[in-house]
């Protein structure tokens, strides 16, 4: 094999290999950053390559010399240079599905994985000298252009993100760091990172010893693998990220809200910034809302045919009120935008008052709460009734005079959908007594209400087929699930699903449709457990028998029931 052509050379011709302590200590450095000059002199080699062989050797990994490497442009082309760029490597060759790798850290596992699961193929990782790495990137994807707008062309073009809207700019030292190049492609970078892993959040947390990265994935928080530098320029992309939310960069005392709108491959963003003060710097949280990714249907989120039968007929009733119940992040806004959009039609008008509004849909009229001019929902709910609508959505009843509003909306003619914090569905007739509001008032006008949960859907690539013992199981599962000898999944691992075994989310729902039994008894202030059994009687299936189903038809765990519920 030729070394020009960059070739890798083999680690078994009387190389010296390293003690498990030279090891470690070349580990420590190399965390630290590109120190490979360091730990030669440190540990007697006349080189860097000499030391890069011998923790090659070490490693079983072969060594590339890329000094008068040839690029094949065509790598090049279909390579993800987010990458390249995150993980300081650079593709060597192609072939047959295999990708084989330079990389400038032997201790980064995480490269390689990276690379895989983005191509989609092999990587066979060797090593070469780091500063013959970042040659290479400078030369063939580095930043070419001398001014600041064809620095910001570049960046976008190389991450196919585009921010919407004009960014200001002012002389400060902190704007000037924050339109540096590598600081906007390492922001795009994470913005397009995240869109791409259908994050819902991305959290940005100061830490002691530098940033922490964490993604929002299907509901659970996944750490992002970060280079040791990127806390360097800690600072700097958080004044680029206030820059593109139109925030103050100068003022670090006090938490500041903003949105940022991005077009990503075409598809447009949007980034609800929020950035608080903490003990070690700014903490960031971003709520990405993908629209095109969103499509709010009735049929999609995971309701059991007989309780979307019971719904449908619920949210088509000519007034009352339906309540969606359950924690942040339980997917209220979706149910309920999906049920405006089954029953939108010419025929009938309808407004909403949000807080904030999440997502833009067609046909129907939507308010932005803004509590510095005095437009809350109740106020909005005032004004909403003068006109003329037939369906009225409130964001949320949080006091008394939303909740009262929201009654005497529905007893005047009117459809009302909101949301309410309670644990279950039965809480909710106690919830809004507790507010204030009269419990014959609350008995007479609330028509339905649906609590619900997401779980992670399993992924269809990897998930494992398992016959369990009874005492595998919890009490509470039902026998009849496994009568019909059919297996019950549990989570793999694969790049589809980036090694967590699911993939998507599911609505599991406990559906409480108002009878007379169920006004009486809230009539009487009744305790919630009575209610709660009345529905049983009645035919309600709790949130926790809803999951047993899902586990049941193969579409998620016991583990995931388990997580989001508690025994009835």
């Amino acid at each position: 094999m030729s070394a020009v052509l960059g070739r890798p050379e083999t680690a078994d011709s009387g190389v010296r290999r390293l003690s498990p302590q030279e090891l470690k200590a070349a580990r420590e450095l190399f965390e630290q950053g590109d120190q490979l000059d360091r730990f030669a002199r440190e540990h007697g080699f006349d080189s860097e390559l000499d030391a890069l062989r011998a923790i090659g050797a070490s490693l079983r990994m072969p060594v590339v010399d890329l000094s008068n490497f040839e690029v094949d442009a065509e790598i090049l082309k279909d390579f993800p240079v987010r990458l390249v760029h995150r993980h300081a490597v650079f593709p060597v060759s192609r072939e047959d599905g295999t990708i084989e790798l330079a990389l400038s850290s032997p201790f980064d596992v995480q490269a390689a994985d990276a690379v895989a699961a983005a191509t989609g193929q092999f990587v066979s990782p060797v090593l070469a000298l780091p500063h013959e790495i970042n040659t290479l990137i400078k030369t063939h994807l580095g930043v070419g252009a001398e001014t600041l707008d064809g620095l910001m062309a570049q960046a976008e073009e190389e991450d196919g993100i585009e921010v919407l809207g004009e960014l200001e700019f002012d002389e400060s030292e902190a704007a000037a760091m924050a339109q540096q190049a590598s600081v906007v492609r390492l922001v795009n970078d994470i913005l397009v990172e995240a869109v791409t892993a259908r994050a819902s959040d991305i959290h940005m947390e100061a830490q002691a010893d530098g940033i922490r990265l964490r993604y929002r994935i299907d509901g659970v928080l996944q750490t992002q693998p970060l280079p040791p530098e990127m806390s360097r320029f800690q600072a700097a992309i958080i004044s680029r990220l206030k820059i593109m939310a139109h925030l103050n960069i100068a003022e670090k005392r006090v938490p500041q809200d903003g949105r940022i709108k991005i077009r990503v491959s075409g598809r447009e963003v949007d980034i609800r910034v929020s950035i608080i003060p903490m003990l070690h710097g700014e903490g960031v949280v971003m709520r990405v809302l993908d629209k095109d990714a969103m499509s709010f249907s009735l049929d999609g989120i995971g309701m059991e045919p007989a309780v979307h039968e019971k719904f449908s007929e619920l949210i088509r009733l000519p007034h009352g009120i339906v309540l969606v119940t359950g924690p942040t992040g339980s997917g209220k806004t979706t149910t309920l935008y999906s049920s405006l959009a089954e029953i939108r039609s010419e025929r009938n008008k309808i407004i909403t008052t949000e807080d904030p509004i999440e997502y833009q849909l067609e046909g129907i009229n939507q308010i932005q709460v803004n509590h510095k001019v005095g437009l809350t929902f109740a106020a909005g709910l005032r004004s909403i009734l003068r006109h003329d609508p037939d369906v009225v959505l409130v964001g949320e009843i949080r006091d008394f005079e939303t909740a009262e509003n929201a009654v005497q909306a529905s007893l005047t003619g009117h459809m009302v959908f909101s949301t309410l914090h309670t644990n279950d569905a039965a809480g909710a007739f106690m919830r809004l007594v507790d507010m204030g509001v009269e419990p014959f008032l609350v008995a007479s006008t609330v028509e339905g209400i649906v609590a619900q949960r997401l779980v992670r859907t399993l992924c269809r690539e990897c998930r494992k087929p398992w016959m369990p013992f009874p005492d595998e199981l919890p009490k509470d599962f039902p026998e009849s699930a496994l009568e019909s000898g059919e297996p019950l999944y549990r989570p793999g691992g694969c790049r589809a699903c980036r090694g967590t075994g699911y993939s998507g989310r599911l609505g599991i729902y406990e559906l409480l449709v108002t009878n007379d039994e169920i006004r009486q008894l809230a009539n009487d202030r009744t305790g919630t457990n009575a209610i709660r059994q009345a529905a049983i009687a009645a035919g309600m299936k709790t949130l926790r028998q809803d999951g047993w189903i899902k586990v049941a038809k193969g579409l998620t765990s016991i583990d995931e029931v388990l997580r989001v519920t508690k025994a009835d």
